[in-house]
């Protein structure tokens, strides 16, 4: 009785081992604010899409996607920059990644960027490093972080709350990126 109540307890085990494994490769990203996003940022830059191609690399799929680079806030990028990050569509293969952001056709975003060992760029901490901007009916720009409507966890009230920048007007963020950038500067001094 004993040696078949053993066999069943492995075997519970090992299945919820199983059922755990594929949770051991998950995105895991650390909650950056915006100084620590501009301080691990080698370039900041409002971005407007090109083009993007999926392909296969090392059996994983990757998105390059190249930008037209509208503006600097941070660092001197290229005139066009290449963001690679994983996941994509390769065929009829889609292979989604937890945090890694998409883009469209057209659309323009604000990009906290990171020199990627290839010479191309990658987002620092994927969707938080990740601004769209959207217009509204009279042309305002405002900005909205990936995150935004992501429920963060506050360790001081044990909830777990809204958090990131959300439909700020364009002028504005442009300043937080700017104090932000300056504070980090006058720290590595």
């Amino acid at each position: 009785m004993r040696e078949k109540s053993a066999f069943r307890r492995i075997g519970v085990i090992v299945a919820v081992m199983a059922a755990l494994a594929p949770l051991a490769a998950a995105t895991t990203l650390m909650r950056m604010n915006l100084d620590e996003l501009a301080a691990a940022a080698g370039a900041v830059a409002r971005v407007r899409w090109v083009a993007a191609e999926s392909r296969w690399e090392g059996g994983h799929v990757w998105t390059l996607t190249t930008f037209e680079v509208v503006e600097a806030l941070k660092g001197t990028p290229p005139a066009r920059i290449t963001v690679r990050l994983a996941g994509g569509r390769v065929g009829h293969v889609i292979s989604t990644v937890d945090g890694a952001p998409r883009f469209r056709a057209g659309e323009d975003a604000i990009l906290f960027l990171a020199p990627a060992p290839r010479g191309e760029w990658t987002v620092v901490s994927w969707a938080q490093g990740t601004f769209r901007i959207a217009r509204d009916a009279a042309g305002r720009e405002t900005v909205t972080q990936d995150t935004s409507g992501i429920g963060l966890f506050n360790p001081a009230t044990r909830r777990f709350e809204p958090g990131g920048v959300r439909n700020l007007p364009l002028g504005q963020f442009r300043l937080r990126v700017a104090e932000a950038v300056r504070r980090n500067a006058g720290a590595g001094k």
